[in-house]
Formats: structure tokens, sequence, C-alpha cells
């Protein structure tokens, strides 16, 4: 990796730790570069412009998400097995220090228009199509009944995942994970 490339995903690492916390509207060049120990114009050069910057840390952030998350998630048996996968590296994913980023920038951007929204609207739709697609597996393999709509299981999963991240997170309720847990396995039970 050239220097220039480690820099820059370096800058992309601290950025998207700090995203996680402070969003993006509070993640600007200057404070980034007083992080990094690096000039602003130094750290400006990598980017060009903030949005640029806020369109890199989605982008960096879910190429982390696809290598911690999906990929090995992807390994496990096909059907349940897979989407217990998903649900388990996710749930760790969200449980790190700043919580899931892409819930962290729902709040922030989901009223505001522009391509930091867009991509993140993208990155969901990605990930809801990939759980839907596991859900059909699973239907495939027998794991879950015909009549189940993957959609509709992707859409429940997706909701326990922002209790635990909101309920966990904000009430620092100890029994989230445990109740995160039963609800992933009463859903499954539900669609057998």
């Amino acid at each position: 990796m050239k220097k220039g490339d480690a820099t820059r995903a370096a800058i992309l690492d601290r950025a998207t730790d700090l995203a996680r916390t402070i969003g993006l509207d509070g993640l600007s060049i200057g404070k980034l570069a007083d992080e990094l120990k690096l000039s602003k114009s130094g750290l400006f050069a990598h980017f060009g412009s903030k949005d640029a910057l806020d369109l890199a840390v989605i982008e960096h952030a879910r190429t982390s998400f696809v290598g911690e998350v999906i990929a090995p998630a992807l390994r496990a048996a096909r059907g349940e097995p897979r989407l217990r996968a998903m649900y388990q590296r996710w749930s760790a994913w969200g449980a790190q220090a700043g919580g899931c980023i892409f819930v962290s920038l729902s709040a922030e951007l989901d009223d505001r228009p522009g391509p930091a929204r867009d991509a993140l609207a993208a990155a969901l739709r990605d990930w809801l199509d990939t759980l839907a697609t596991a859900a059909r597996i699973a239907v495939d393999e027998g794991h879950l009944a015909t009549t189940t709509d993957p959609q509709q299981v992707a859409f429940e999963l997706y909701g326990i995942m922002l209790a635990q991240h909101d309920l966990g997170r904000l009430l620092d309720d100890p029994k989230t994970i445990q109740r995160s847990k039963r609800a992933f396995d009463a859903l499954l039970a539900r669609y057998r």
C-alpha cells in the first residue's frame, strides 16, 4: 500500500470512529486534522471537500460492514444458520464503541436530502436485500415456512437490531442483548 493510500485509510478509520458518536455534522476537516496530527490542507487534499469526506466515511463503513459482518456470515451454512450468523455478527458490530454507525447516521440524515443520505440509504437497502435473500434461502432450504415473506423477515430483524442499539446504548438496559436474542429466536420460530 502506498503511503498516500495508507494515510487515507488511517484518516477514514478515525473519521468513521468519530462519526459513530459525533455524526457527520460534528466531523470537520479541522477536528479530524487535530485528531490525526495532520495539517488541514494535507487532510483536505485527500478528499477535496467536506461532502466528499462524508461520502468516503459512509463508503468506508460500508466496506468494513461487508468485511466484518456479511462476508463471514455468508460462510455459514445456507438457511437458518446463515441468517443466525448475520444476526450475531451484526449484533457484535453494533456493540463496538460508538455503536452501529449506520443507525447513528440514520437519525442525522433521514430528513436531509443529498449525496450522504443517498449513500446511507443505498447501504441500508443493500443490507435489507441481503437479509431478505438469506430468509428466502432459509425458505428454500426448508428452515422457514413457504408462506414466509422474506422482506418482512428482514424488516422485523432490522427492528430487533434498532431496539437493541437504542435501548442498549441510550437506556443502558443490561438485559438488552438477552431480549434481542429472545426476539430473534421468536422471529425464527414464528416463521418456521
